[in-house]
């Protein structure tokens, strides 16, 4: 948990580091270079927790720096034992032009132990990293998993609905790419990802962890949803799990940031996690949730942890 690691570093520096991902989870979204930045500065003081490395990774994939991204994931991955972040390592090797390699980490041991909604996203990624290599074909076949149901709706599946959906018009199923996307609009509002409401933000010093979330691939999934949050990974809650698709991009060095860097003065983490609209009809969102993140050392920087098993399962129905 971001906290309880925080807590093992000195006091000033713990609020070094608490206020630098507090402002890299705020920022991810807006101005995911400057919450790199933040993220890189954190790393200056708690290099050896593994949050502090997720955030870094998190906050590098989000601002297209993919070569730094994928150094954190494994830093991150050496430090706390979890794999949760594997969908948005292959998706790093697709934004760094090496869908091969992408698909070799999809075929890895390690991908079996991912939860379903990780799967889900790995199912992304490599159906992307297919498309790619231009087998269309194998692209569609790659997204066709247990969790692709038409009429369940768990965190991941308007973004899986929507993949499905370009696959098929890829190959020339328009007829029904249609019905997918249709589909992806109802698990929105039945899981309340439509839901325009700010999350709220927590103070970093109090007591219990909260759940928050991961790969896609995720959305940032926990560090800076997590990093602001901690949480537990293995935990199950209802939130949302931002995509993981990724775009081919350039990696390039991280410049360092000046020491002393005027912050808010609260040490606040966001929340994270989606509402649900109980208001559409027949539709019961399934729960499910991403997975939180441990420390280590190395590079500067570190801490979006794939998502959780999801639970009860609902049926959507049109």
């Amino acid at each position: 948990m971001t906290r309880a690691q925080i807590r093992n570093l000195e006091e000033r520096s713990a609020l070094w580091v608490a206020k630098h991902l507090v402002m890299a989870g705020r920022l991810i979204d807006d101005d995911p270079e400057l919450a790199f930045q933040h993220a890189l500065a954190a790393s200056r003081r708690g290099g050896r927790l593994a949050a502090v490395r997720e955030a870094v990774g998190l906050t590098a994939y989000a601002a297209g720096h993919y070569g730094e991204a994928l150094r954190e994931f494994r830093t991150f991955r050496r430090i706390s034992g979890s794999n949760v972040h594997l969908p948005v390592m292959a998706d790093c090797e697709r934004g760094l032009g090496r869908p091969d390699r992408a698909l070799d980490l999809a075929r890895g041991e390690e991908a079996e132990t991912l939860d379903s909604a990780g799967k889900a996203e790995l199912a992304m990624v490599v159906s992307g990293a297919r498309a790619d290599l231009g087998q269309l074909d194998a692209a569609v076949a790659a997204l066709e998993i247990p969790q692709l149901d038409l009429h369940r709706a768990f965190s991941f599946t308007p973004r899986l609905f929507r993949a499905y959906g370009d696959a098929l018009d890829a190959v020339g199923r328009t007829a029904e790419s249609g019905t997918w996307r249709k589909q992806a609009r109802v698990a929105e509002t039945a899981l309340g990802l439509d839901d325009p409401t700010e999350p709220d933000i927590i103070d970093l010093g109090g007591d219990e962890d909260d759940d928050a979330v991961s790969v896609g691939v995720p959305r940032v999934s926990e560090v800076i949803g997590s990093a602001s949050n901690g949480i537990p990974e293995g935990s199950e809650s209802e939130t949302v799990v931002e995509a993981v698709p990724a775009q081919v991009g350039t990696s390039h060095d991280a410049a360092d940031q000046a020491d002393g860097e005027a912050l808010d003065s609260g040490v606040a983490p966001d929340q994270q996690g989606a509402g649900r609209s109980d208001s559409t009809p027949g539709i019961e969102p399934a729960a499910d949730h991403q997975a939180g993140r441990e420390p280590e050392e190395q590079a500067p920087g570190a801490t979006q942890q794939p998502a959780s098993e999801p639970a009860d399962e609902d049926r959507i129905d049109d």
